[in-house]
C-alpha cells in the first residue's frame, strides 16, 4: 500500500517523525527521528550499530507517527515493515539533504566508522485524521 497524500505531506516537510521498533524482549522502543519519503515508502537514516538499527534486523516490523510541526492535530501513523536498506554514499548524501531540510546545513555531527544507512518502510495500514474523518 502506497502512502496518501497526507502521509507524504508530512513526511516531505520537516515534521519530526517518533520511529517505533522492538527490542529483543518484546518491548517497544520510540525515538524521535527525522522522516523522509521517496512517494511510497517512508525513509529513516540512522546508523547501523544503534539500538532502533539492530532491532529493524531482528524485526522489521515498525510503527512511525509523524507530528505536523505547525499543527498538533495533523498528524499520520503508518504501520509496515522496512523492505530495504540503503547504504554508502547514497545514505551519507540522504543524511546531509534531510539535516539541510531540517537545521538549514549539512550534517555536523560525527559519522562513525559503519557510515550511515537508509531504511525504506512499506506501509502497510496508514491512519491519518482524514482517514478517520476527523479533517
Amino acid at each position: 500500500m502506497p502512502l496518501d497524500a497526507d502521509a507524504a505531506r508530512l513526511a516531505k516537510g520537516a515534521n519530526f517523525a517518533t520511529v517505533v521498533t522492538l527490542m529483543p524482549d518484546g518491548q517497544p522502543q520510540a525515538l524521535l527521528t527525522w522522516i523522509d519519503t521517496d512517494g511510497e515508502n517512508l525513509l529513516v537514516n540512522t546508523e547501523p550499530q544503534r539500538q532502533k538499527a539492530r532491532n529493524i534486523r531482528r524485526d522489521p516490523r515498525v510503527t512511525v507517527l509523524i507530528h505536523s510541526a505547525d499543527d498538533a492535530w495533523d498528524w499520520a501513523e503508518v504501520r509496515g515493515r522496512v523492505i530495504g536498506a540503503i547504504d554508502g554514499q547514497r545514505a551519507r548524501d540522504h543524511v546531509d539533504e534531510l539535516s539541510r531540510k531540517y537545521v538549514g546545513k549539512d550534517y555536523s555531527n560525527p559519522i562513525g566508522a559503519q557510515g550511515r544507512i537508509i531504511y525504506v518502510i512499506e506501509p502497510g495500514k496508514v491512519t491519518t485524521p482524514r482517514s478517520l474523518g476527523r479533517r
